[in-house]
Formats: structure tokens, C-alpha cells, sequence
């Protein structure tokens, strides 16, 4: 009997997900189809239990329910718990799992591009991409990470919730244009640049250093002004397809035990969104 899986969120429309899923099985010969559910805050519990009762074998969760769905499972993953958000969901013998896949996801991403040993780091924004990228980047070997976010309070609060303090530090504009030569690795993780508002930056990068990385999580467009800046000051840049293809991917397994086609999802992604591949 052919498995399902899905994702829910609202809005869901627009999502890629099912694009790269469903390929993923067919390449790997596996009977599953993946179905994007449109489910709005009021019928999550509803769904939730819905979805247990067809017997569905897993599910993503993306804006608005990551937090939401958490007491609504049966159990919940350690770094998930930590992170404060749910984005994969795996039926366990009948039990609701949740997990965390976008940190590990982006820090394997950025992995294509750099080793991230004993890097001086600067994370942009202090939302809930920002929490998990950060709690997956601070286990990186000799990692120094710094926070930028418009209210300072609430990057100092996030310092002090994952007690940070050693090594991290939360910074004004004018620490960050400051420091800008010192950052081996900048991540951009507000919507600050999204479509429509492409002219935007966060922040201003003129004294950036040759072979900094510059990563920024949004993929629409699929190179942010942020982006453009920091390649014409020599940097080695990456949008946000590749975090968005490696979480899925690891989601992927956990539904699975299969590894899927990494750069043939980016490849769909990409394609997708009106760039082109290698």
C-alpha cells in the first residue's frame, strides 16, 4: 500500500516540497507520495489527529505551526525541544515523533562551502531560523558566533537561553561595521531582502574580507542585494536553496532510512524558481 506523507502550513500553496519528495521516491523506487496540506491555526490539533488516523508516515511542518504542534505530539526530539520548534514529524509505531532538521540542515549546507571549524561567525536576526541555525553552529569545533538583531535585547536573550555567553555576543551596528573584516562566515536569517523588497540589505558589508562566506536563507530571489554586494567584494556567497534541500533531505531519511539526491533537489528547486544549474 502506497505510504503518505505531506506538509502542513498556511499558507502551503507555493511549496517546493512536494516537488522534490515526490521525485526523491520515484528515483529511489520508493511506493510513497507526498501531499501539501493547507491547515490554519485553529484546525491544528484537528489535523494533527486527522493525519494520525489515515495513517500517515510522517509529515514537515512549516509557518505557522513549528511551535504550536509541539505539545500536540507524542514525543519530541532533544534538539528539536531546544531549538523550540518542530519541522519533521515521523509515526513511530503510532507515536507522533518530532524533530529539527533546519539547523543540521543549514550547517550541512554550509558544509559544501567551507569547513566550519574555528570560525568567527555573524548571524543576522534572532528569530526561529536564526535559534536553529545558531544551537547547530555553536557545536561546530572553536566556533565564535555573534548576534545581530534590531531590538539587542532579544539576541542577548537568546545568548542566555542556550548559555552562550563565553562564546557568543550580542552586537550593535556599529560593532558589526566594525567587526565586518574579522567574519569568516556572515548568515543572513530575516526576511529582510525577500521578495518583493529586493533592494533591501540588513546590513551594510563594505569592509567585508576577500573569501568571507556570505549565506543567506531566503531563495526568493535567488540572489538578495546582501548577496550581490558581497560577491562584488570577492566573497563566496550561497542563497538559502541549499538549507531548504539538505533539511528536506534529512527529513527525508528520517521518514525512510533512505538517503536522497541532494543536488538533483536543488537542481529541481533552482529550476523552479527561475535560475539555472550546473
Amino acid at each position: 500500500m502506497k505510504k503518505l506523507y505531506g506538509v502542513i502550513g498556511s499558507p502551503i500553496q507555493h511549496s517546493m516540497s512536494p516537488l522534490i519528495h515526490n521525485d526523491a521516491f520515484l528515483q529511489l523506487g520508493i511506493d510513497a507520495h507526498y501531499h501539501a496540506f493547507h491547515v490554519l491555526p485553529k484546525d491544528l490539533e484537528a489535523a494533527v489527529v486527522g493525519l494520525k488516523a489515515l495513517g500517515v508516515a510522517g509529515f514537515n511542518v512549516t509557518i505557522p505551526h513549528k511551535k504550536a504542534i509541539i505539545p500536540l505530539l507524542d514525543e519530541v526530539d532533544n534538539t528539536a525541544l531546544k531549538i523550540g520548534a518542530v519541522n519533521t514529524v515521523v509515526n513511530e509505531n503510532g507515536k507522533w515523533t518530532g524533530y529539527n532538521t533546519d539547523g543540521p540542515g543549514y550547517v550541512a549546507a554550509l558544509k559544501q562551502i567551507t569547513a566550519t571549524e574555528n570560525k568567527h561567525i555573524l548571524i543576522i536576526g534572532a528569530g526561529g531560523a536564526a535559534r536553529a541555525i545558531l544551537y547547530s553552529l555553536v557545536k561546530e569545533p572553536g566556533a565564535k558566533v555573534d548576534i545581530f538583531n534590531r531590538t539587542p535585547e532579544k539576541a542577548q536573550h537568546l545568548i542566555e537561553e542556550f548559555s552562550l555567553q563565553g562564546t557568543s555576543r550580542a552586537v550593535t551596528m556599529a560593532e558589526v561595521v566594525g567587526n565586518m573584516p574579522n567574519y569568516d562566515v556572515i548568515v543572513q536569517t530575516t526576511s529582510v531582502g525577500m521578495h518583493p523588497h529586493i533592494e533591501d540589505s540588513p546590513v551594510q558589508i563594505a569592509t567585508l574580507k576577500k573569501n568571507a562566506i556570505v549565506s543567506d536563507i531566503i531563495y526568493n530571489p535567488l540572489e538578495t542585494d546582501l548577496l550581490k554586494q558581497a560577491k562584488l567584494k570577492g566573497a563566496i556567497t550561497q542563497n538559502g536553496v541549499q538549507m531548504f534541500v539538505y533539511q528536506a533531505a534529512l527529513a527525508f531519511q528520517y521518514w525512510t532510512n533512505r538517503v536522497p539526491d541532494v543536488h538533483r533537489m536543488e537542481k529541481i528547486v533552482t529550476e523552479r524558481l527561475g535560475g539555472t544549474t550546473c
